[in-house]
């Protein structure tokens, strides 16, 4: 399986390529964001690895560029702590984050963690295999897809686990730090926000209009829900 690493920060890719083609992953580089663009275009690469702060083009530049065109689970990488950065980098269509400098046991649980929510990138009709369907939206569980009055709306790994979640629990409320454990993990526990990005975004693709959305609902004061019944 092929995984691509751009940063440009020369010993750091030469260290994740190392361990990465330890564990059997072929791993293609680059230095810079138009270069993160062009390996995402091989439909070989199943997963980036991006940095944020990166010449010619920036890490997030590069992620919003990429989503143009491809769904492919996207690890962003930065030396910041802010949250905004990385919030701005879920806005972007990321799906994970990873704060310099990081444990690679903890990179390389992440990737197998996406890779795997990914079911390496399988396309199904909403009428094969294994559907939840819910008013206009269905879910085919076996290819991962979503889709919209039955078209295709491109989900990146991790809003397809906000929707089948809240999708399977319908008309169950959960609070954002339910959510976050849930679906996150460890991982962003501490970062309420995330779920906020993905329940946009999920709207924006999913919903006719998202400003009055008919499926994905806030509970004031408690968090969100799928309103609805399955069938």
């Amino acid at each position: 399986m092929k995984i691509a690493v751009v940063d440009d920060e020369a010993l750091l890719v030469k260290g994740i390529r190392f361990n990465l083609q330890n564990d059997g992953y072929e791993v293609v580089t680059g230095c810079n964001g138009l270069e993160a663009v062009e390996l995402a275009k091989d439909p070989e690469v199943k997963l980036l690895i991006l940095d944020v702060m990166m010449p010619e083009m920036d890490g997030l530049t590069a992620c919003s560029r990429i989503r143009e065109f491809s769904q492919v689970p996207i690890i962003m990488l930065t030396a910041k702590t802010d949250d905004m950065d990385k919030l701005m980098g879920f806005d972007q269509g990321a799906d994970d984050y990873l704060t310099k400098p990081f444990n690679i046991l903890e990179l390389k649980a992440r990737i197998r963690a996406l890779l795997r929510r990914a079911g390496s990138g399988a396309t199904q009709s909403p009428a094969a295999g294994n559907r939840l369907t819910i008013g206009s939206i269905s879910l085919d569980l076996d290819g991962r897809n979503a889709y919209k009055n039955g078209v295709l709306a491109d989900l990146t790994a991790k809003e397809f686990d906000v929707i089948e979640f809240l999708m399977r629990n319908a008309n169950r409320v959960y609070s954002r730090e339910a959510l976050l454990d849930t679906i996150w993990a460890y991982e962003y526990r501490s970062e309420i926000r995330t779920v906020d990005v993905h329940i946009r975004r999920l709207r924006e693709k999913l919903e006719e209009d998202p400003a009055q959305p008919k499926y994905i609902m806030t509970k004031w004061g408690v968090g969100y829900y799928f309103k609805g019944k399955n069938g």
